[in-house]
């Protein structure tokens, strides 16, 4: 590792002005992701700005009925959490797919949303990568991309983000909340982080001195039927080759609401809102399921080793589509 200096600051506001003011220095919490770019030197950081003590480890219930999650709480926390299994399960069903216990209980809210990517080319620095040096090259194009995009990738960048959490929140409609020496400001999760265009090394559109300090989940989302159905190579910790998180709520016999979000398959978790429209007011029938996947996956342009992911994403959408409206459950 390069030298750095450390620091604990005992405020979030604090912890965003020293940031603000070395624009080399990084965050660290958990560190279950950051460490590991450390090890490989992918991150040189100057100073280490160490936000583990700060409070903001807590799970509470907003006077709207939201839910907010500190940007520390761990993910076993949150995946632990009653209110959180009983009326978000895709979002604790999601987190318990992620990751072993022992990551779990490190790993934070807030530095999930900011995992970097686990293509093997930004990794090895053997390779040339756009995402981690500008303007080089993205071997993965030609190269193994069979874990890689299929959706919104460009010509600069085809790595997929890793997170589970992400694709749940992007799903529940979380909206994300940060603090800088100008103040506060709530992003949309599916406004947070970025597709790769040409700037891939850009993950998110947080700006230079923010500080995550939680995720807020609208008391909408409620939906005790929500799903996580991940696909895996192994069942044991594995990044997912497709996943989805997804929620029906039916008025009789039609569709009165639904959620649906894609991971794997993307720069950024994936959610499909043209499908969630052509769904409402329909009936459950195999048809209408199969066009609706269809839909969500009718801009997939798959390379040269994962044309298996379109149909793979599509019978996961039918299927954990069917699991939903059928009461959520195990899928």
């Amino acid at each position: 590792m390069n030298n750095f200096t450390y620091h604990v600051p005992e405020s979030p506001l604090e912890a965003a002005n020293q940031k603000t003011s070395d624009r080399h220095a990084q965050f660290i919490a958990g560190g279950t992701n950051l460490v590991d770019r450390l090890k490989v030197f992918l991150d040189k950081p100057s100073q280490l700005i160490d936000i583990s003590k700060l409070d903001l480890q807590t799970i509470e219930t907003m006077a709207d009925g939201s839910l907010r999650l500190g940007a520390l709480v761990t993910n076993t926390a949150v995946a632990d959490n009653q209110d959180i299994r009983r009326h978000y399960p895709m979002l604790a069903r999601a987190i318990l797919s992620g990751a072993s216990q022992q990551i779990r209980n490190m790993a934070t809210v807030g530095g999930n949303l900011l995992q970097r990517t686990r293509c093997p080319y930004y990794y090895d620095t053997a390779f040339p990568c756009n995402k981690r040096e500008p303007e080089t090259d993205c071997p993965a194009i030609e190269g193994m991309n069979r874990n890689h995009a299929i959706l919104g990738s460009s010509d600069h960048c085809v790595a997929v983000h890793p997170s589970d959490m992400c694709v749940a929140l992007a799903a529940l409609d979380a909206e994300v909340e940060v603090i800088s020496p100008q103040g506060t400001r709530q992003i949309a999760f599916l406004d947070f982080h970025r597709l790769p265009g040409n700037r891939p090394e850009k993950d998110s559109n947080l700006e230079q001195g923010e500080l995550i300090t939680g995720v807020k989940i609208p008391d909408t989302s409620k939906n005790s039927s929500g799903v996580y159905l991940k696909i895996r190579d192994r069942a044991s910790y594995s990044f997912a080759l497709v996943s989805v998180a997804a929620s029906v709520s039916l008025e009789g016999e039609k569709i009165e609401g639904v959620r649906l979000a894609l991971g794997g398959v993307a720069h950024k978790p994936w959610r499909a809102t043209e499908t969630e429209e052509f769904l409402i007011g329909k009936s459950l029938e195999e048809n209408t399921l199969t066009q609706a996947a269809e839909i969500a996956l009718q801009d997939a342009k798959p390379l040269s080793q994962n044309h298996f992911k379109v149909e793979l994403a599509k019978r996961a959408i039918i299927r954990a589509l069917k699991v939903s409206a059928q009461g959520g459950g195990v899928v």
